[in-house]
């Protein structure tokens, strides 16, 4: 069996104010880098083997004290970014609702202009996965990434139907366990 902490970043400053941070590079604030020293903390007792990240930076902010603290690097894969929010990245949940009302997230295939569809995140996730459960490189394995990654993880992982998928909310620094059988 394979242990995964599917971990959401620390707090930005953009979700403080409810912005779409997609695959904006915004760094964690003041917070959300208390909340990574937090995290380290509680997990520096974990038999965590293999530490992953996305390569945006608020992702590596939190994976980094992670993995310091357990003596391990960090594997960073940008299959693990967040959703690319393409128009609406920057721009609050009122802004985008006002000029979208929420339709662009009924489909599967729905994007704002310049984005990624939710099936754009699935088949890149699950494509990670897939090759990390074929030879884990340990028992029990951190992945530092996104609401929306950690969504469609989730899902995947259940073997929920993407059409199905529901929009689970999963706050920041929240540590998300699933158990594989392999």
């Amino acid at each position: 069996m394979t242990t995964l902490h599917l971990i959401r970043h620390g707090e930005t400053a953009w979700n403080a104010e409810r912005r779409f941070q997609g695959q904006s590079d915004v760094p964690l604030s003041e917070s959300g880098r208390e909340q990574a020293e937090e995290l380290a903390e509680l997990l520096a007792g974990r038999p965590i083997g293999a530490v992953y990240s996305s390569d945006l930076q608020r992702a590596l902010e939190t994976a980094r004290p992670v993995a310091e603290r357990l003596g391990l690097e960090v594997v960073v894969d940008p299959r693990l970014r967040e959703r690319n929010f393409g128009w609406a990245e920057g721009r609050t949940d009122d802004e985008v609702d006002a000029r979208y009302p929420s339709a662009w997230w009924t489909s599967p295939d729905a994007r704002m202009p310049d984005g990624e569809s939710r099936r754009d995140v699935w088949t890149r996730v699950a494509e990670f996965l897939d090759e990390l459960l074929a030879d884990p490189p340990a028992d029990e394995i951190a992945l530092v990434t996104h609401g929306g990654a950690i969504r469609v993880a989730a899902g995947y992982l259940a073997q929920e139907d993407l059409e199905a998928l529901e929009r689970r909310s999963y706050a920041n620094i929240s540590v998300t366990t699933v158990e594989v059988e392999r």
